[in-house]
């Protein structure tokens, strides 16, 4: 009778790439240590916007260049 190939089909290689992402996803959040927050509640309420820091500043700058 006819030999088998022991070439892996594009669909089977496909098949099994997706079974072990699916494996490795699965256990991604058991193999990490969950961390309490660092930040109090006022700390999480406080304005992060500084309209005086310096990349502020060169992006409003960039854009009042002219447009040509």
């Amino acid at each position: 009778m006819g030999k088998k190939s022991k070439a892996v089909g594009r669909r089977q290689f496909l098949r099994t790439l997706g079974v072990g992402g699916a494996a490795l996803a699965a256990s991604g959040p058991l193999v990490s240590e969950t961390r309490a927050d660092s930040e109090t509640n006022d700390e999480k309420r406080r304005p992060r916007y500084r309209p005086d820091s310096p990349h502020i500043q060169a992006y409003y700058r960039v854009n009042r260049y002219p447009t040509t």
